[in-house]
């Protein structure tokens, strides 16, 4: 019995070592893909991430099927890539103009440094696995930005209602903008940061405006207020829009 349990743990452990090992090297073959992009574009040739690699095509093929399975572990990387800068803009502390201008300088940096990542990903999603890479960094920055903007709106004092759709526009606006600089290019990087932070800025501080706040560039958000009832405001279900009951912030009637 117990020689038994030995052979089953150092079965495990063999496994276990074999499983990292081959974790290792799909890490590097990925690694060596980003090479080939950075200095040959999106065509990304099996043969050259092989040489990159310092391994024939037969090894690079026992790690990944086809290009198509690569293509989607190097959508993995790059979701790593951006949300280990964007995430930790997005919920820093400091001023809201600092917090805006940082994430949205870190969706642009990567872009910048990543450019034929970027577009590989962003032209060839015929992959599911890189599709779906893509897709879920999207939702997650929406999800993240939702929170975001519903926490400052409570702080405020308003209701948060409109938080998710907002966090929505916002990431569309992000992306769609730094595609279309990437293929332009009619500006540097830290213009295109300026313009878009500040649309963001004016559309949020206009939504504050019609509740009657004025927020400063360098202004605190303030630490968020309970209410009588003795739970922060604009958190639970909203309220159903009621044309009648007028306009709500930033959203006309609704």
């Amino acid at each position: 019995m117990n020689g038994s349990v030995k052979a089953v743990t150092g079965t495990d452990a063999r496994r276990e070592r074999w499983d990292g090992h081959r974790a290792d090297r799909r890490r590097e073959f990925v690694e060596a893909a980003l090479r080939v992009l950075e200095s040959g574009g999106t065509d990304l040739p099996m043969e050259a991430v092989a040489a990159q690699a310092g391994v024939t095509k037969p090894v690079l093929y026992r790690y990944f099927a086809d290009k198509a399975a690569l293509v989607d572990a190097l959508a993995e990387r790059g979701s790593q890539i951006l949300l280990s800068r964007l995430m930790p803009a997005i919920n820093s502390d400091g001023p809201a103009l600092a917090r805006i201008r940082a994430a949205v300088g870190a969706y642009f940096a990567v872009i910048d440094e990543h450019p034929d990542l970027y577009r590989l990903l962003a032209r060839r999603p015929g992959t599911d696995g890189a599709q779906a890479s893509t897709e879920r960094d999207k939702e997650l920055i929406s999800t993240t930005l939702t929170a975001v903007i519903s926490d400052a709106l409570c702080r405020f004092g308003l209701g948060s209602g409109g938080a998710e759709p907002w966090a929505h526009g916002v990431t569309g606006l992000v992306h769609s903008t730094g595609e279309w600089w990437l293929r332009r290019r009619s500006m540097s990087r830290t213009r295109v940061v300026e313009y878009v932070t500040a649309l963001i800025w004016s559309a949020f501080t206009g939504i504050l405006r019609e509740g009657g706040i004025v927020l400063g560039p360098q202004d605190p958000v303030p630490a968020c207020r309970v209410p009588a009832a003795g739970r922060p405001a604009g958190t639970g279900s909203p309220p159903a829009l009621d044309p009648a009951a007028g306009p709500i912030p930033g959203g006309g009637t609704g």
